[in-house]
């Protein structure tokens, strides 16, 4: 069954696509555990959204279970695994 994740290793796993925030969270998270560590209210640390996604096409996949992916589907793509 095809199914969206917002993980590009389920696409290089043989998922259909994923499309989700760039899972580069580290430097963040750490900001976030050194001001809570630090005795910071959690409720008081200011929200942040991802503010860079990234698409990755799986064509194999799209061809094994008959799919054809728009061309410009494929021109948006940060990555297209074929």
């Amino acid at each position: 069954m095809p199914a969206v994740y917002y993980l590009p290793d389920f696409s290089m796993s043989g998922g259909l696509l994923s499309y989700g925030p760039d899972q580069r969270l580290g430097p963040q998270l750490a900001y976030y555990v050194d001001r809570i560590l630090k005795g910071a209210v959690p409720a008081e640390l200011p929200v942040q959204e991802p503010t860079q996604f990234k698409l990755v096409i799986n064509l194999k996949t799209a061809k094994v279970l008959g799919l054809t992916v728009p061309t410009s589907l494929l021109a948006r793509a940060d990555e297209v695994i074929e």
